[in-house]
């Protein structure tokens, strides 16, 4: 009985242990990360269109580098959202900018070319990413 006790207690201060770093542990810099994809607006949203789950598997959870042209810039809850013009009155993509670290700039001009560098999430109505940073 005195053994299991031991053991249970190293297993339990192990999983304290990992479960501390784990919480601790620090965010990725996303613009000091290299790309795994660079594509444009439109590429990205066709992709989506033409098969979701291939688009899915290619491109969530990965940094991607878009470039588009500013639709809008909205700010809600502190955050800043620029919309990019995809081609299609339907759908589009929405940056959210990284809200871990200082944008060089919030306000975007309407018809404005924009590189960003970001994690993309998937697709809802737009194809959605986040964490961004102005390339």
């Amino acid at each position: 009985m005195k053994k299991f006790l031991i053991v249970t207690l190293i297993l339990l201060l192990g999983a304290g242990i990992f479960g501390y770093m784990q919480w601790n542990k620090p965010h990725q810099d996303i613009a000091a990360a290299k790309s795994d994809v660079t594509i444009t607006a439109t590429d990205l949203v066709a992709a989506f269109d033409s098969n979701e789950d291939e688009a899915n598997a290619k491109y969530n959870d990965k940094i991607v580098e878009i470039t588009g042209t500013v639709k809008e810039t909205t700010q809600a809850d502190g955050k800043t959202n620029v919309s990019l013009d995809a081609g299609d009155s339907m759908s589009g993509v929405t940056c959210e900018l990284d809200d871990l670290s200082t944008p060089k700039r919030t306000t975007f001009n309407p018809g404005e070319q924009v590189t960003f560098k970001c994690t993309c999430t998937g697709k809802l109505l737009d194809v959605v990413l986040v964490r961004c940073v102005e390339k």
